[in-house]
């Protein structure tokens, strides 16, 4: 039991880990990715990071859905198995149309295994425990987005581009091998049918739209015709699919899950603070390299305090918040976070490691560990069991948007200073995005209930309804 169980964590967290490394990894590698591809300008190549982006936020509900009714286990293998397929397409593409194709579909294996592993981490815990299982999954991922700069940094350095992608396949063959083994199959009886396919393409066409428009918003212009077209068409489209979960016997999102109370604050709480962390993860870097003059690789290796402190803190924070409630740990997490960033925003164009940088990433890192992690158990506290697939894939979605919209406007205030002076009141700017989205977070946060409902308390999603709203006033 005890051995099975190791194989299903090693499996589940891993795969976490892997999806969210080629969210920052590649980042470091884009110099070297234009060097290969001289034939392409600066705008053709910035696809190969945000086609990865826009196909996993597009993806991400209907991968969820569809665990839920043809097995979580099964959309697991298969998810994974395409991404270490699509990483050696991405590795041996000899032009960047076809690198671009290939990074397409590593987000969507990207979509596929995003929500489902966080919906089979979930069974092998007691509901009691559920915000330490999380705990562990968000500590993965956070780890995975700060490791990726330094270790893109140092494949780079003794190798090239294409060693990034081709560092997937045997972790990749690992997970395979321990989730064929290790994790079990979850398939509900509550839950069957094809879900509404139309809807389920109105979602990832207006996911899509709307990823796409934040993306590329700067590059374009926020009052562009195109901008505003895409903004536009994917409010119609998904102003639709809400239409059809009203309406539709098998909704691609269960109208319940939005009437629970947790649910809803969790995932407003978790888009908030995405915002406010990967916008940083950018932003770090960008201030390493562009007002400290640090190299790639050194900066990697300057950020990685902070998702280590992340790693050690998540999982004791989760027992905490089982313990006491989410916002014990969310709201104090998030204040933490901000310390650190005005700590950090202290900085001048002198660098000084030790003096301001050390401290303000390891509070910034505590910080990560204490509010991240349990926004997401918030978000999945009272999620009825046969619905973990489709809750986790709306989470994910609103943390992926939460870390598009953040470095979207990241990318919008720093803009393009030339000298260092500029790149630091660029820096600053940046670092009061990050202290404002975080402290948002908490105070949407301050609506959790003290403490999270047991096991005979979790409401079925049939019993759930739309709560009063003098109840919801006090």
């Amino acid at each position: 039991m005890l051995q099975r169980r190791a194989l299903a964590l090693l499996a589940i967290c891993g795969s976490a880990f892997l999806a969210f490394l080629d969210t920052s990894i590649v980042n470091v590698s884009f110099p070297d990715i234009a060097a290969s591809f001289p034939d392409a300008d600066r705008a053709e190549l910035s696809w190969v990071l945000d086609a990865y982006f826009i196909a996993m936020a597009a993806l991400l509900v209907l991968a969820g859905g569809l665990a839920d009714r043809f097995g979580h286990k099964r959309l697991f293998l298969w998810g994974t198995g395409l991404f270490v397929l699509t990483s050696i397409a991405c590795a041996l593409a000899p032009s960047w149309q076809l690198l671009v194709g290939a990074r397409t579909l590593q987000g969507v294996a990207a979509a596929i295994i995003a929500p489902v592993s966080l919906a089979l981490l979930l069974p092998e815990f007691p509901s009691e425990r559920r915000a330490a299982a999380v705990g562990i999954w968000g500590a993965s991922a956070a780890l995975a987005a700060g490791a990726g700069p330094p270790l893109g940094g140092l494949l780079i350095e003794i190798a090239d581009w294409r060693w990034i992608f081709l560092i997937n396949i045997p972790v990749g063959l690992v997970i395979v091998a321990a989730g064929w083994v290790g994790v079990r199959e979850s398939v509900h009886d509550k839950v069957n049918g094809l879900p509404d396919l139309l809807g389920a393409l109105l979602s990832a066409l207006g996911l899509g739209l709307l990823a796409l428009a934040i993306i590329e918003g700067h590059g374009w212009g926020w009052g562009s015709l195109d901008t505003i077209a895409c903004f536009t068409a994917a409010a119609i489209l998904l102003g639709w699919l809400v239409r059809r979960c009203l309406t539709h016997r098998q909704p691609v999102v269960d109208p319940a899950l939005m009437r629970i109370p947790s649910f809803a604050v969790g995932n407003l709480g978790t888009l908030l603070f995405a915002m406010a962390f990967f916008s940083m993860v950018l932003g770090n870097i960008l201030f390493l390299t562009g007002v400290w003059q640090y190299s790639i690789l050194r900066a990697g290796l300057a950020v990685l305090p902070g998702p280590l402190l992340t790693t050690l803190v998540a999982i004791p924070a989760g027992r905490v918040a089982d313990r006491f409630g989410h916002r014990v740990v969310i709201v104090p997490g998030t204040v933490v976070y901000a310390i650190g960033l005005l700590i950090l925003r202290g900085s001048s164009v002198d660098p000084d490691f030790l003096g301001t940088w050390l401290p303000g990433q390891s509070l910034v890192g505590i910080g990560i560990g204490l509010a991240f992690p349990a926004l997401g158990a918030a978000a999945l506290a009272d999620v009825p069991a046969d619905r973990y697939g489709s809750a986790s894939a709306v989470s994910a979605a609103f943390r992926q948007f939460g870390a598009v919209l953040g470095t979207a406007l990241l990318i919008a205030i720093i803009g393009a200073p030339t000298t260092a002076q500029a790149a630091l009141d660029a820096a600053d700017r940046a670092f009061v995005l990050g202290i404002g989205a975080a402290l948002a977070a908490g105070a949407v946060a301050m609506a959790l209930r003290p403490r999270p409902a047991m096991a005979d308390e979790t409401p079925t999603a049939a019993s759930i309804s739309l709560p009063d709203p003098a109840e919801a006033r006090s």
